[in-house]
């Protein structure tokens, strides 16, 4: 559990981001570049995969 504490980190004027451990990016079949969906879910955030149309 401890490894998968991240920092949010400012980016510019209004961004932040948070780096995801590579385990879960292979878990998850993730790819460099790859588009997202970020959704506020409870208290927390949730990440999907960005639906291809």
């Amino acid at each position: 559990m401890s490894n998968n504490i991240r920092k949010i980190v400012k980016n510019g004027a209004g961004t932040y981001s948070i780096s995801i451990p590579k385990d879960l990016v292979k878990e998850l079949r993730f790819k460099e570049r790859q588009k997202v969906v970020v959704k506020k879910y409870g208290k927390g955030i949730l990440i999907e995969d960005y639906p291809n149309k």
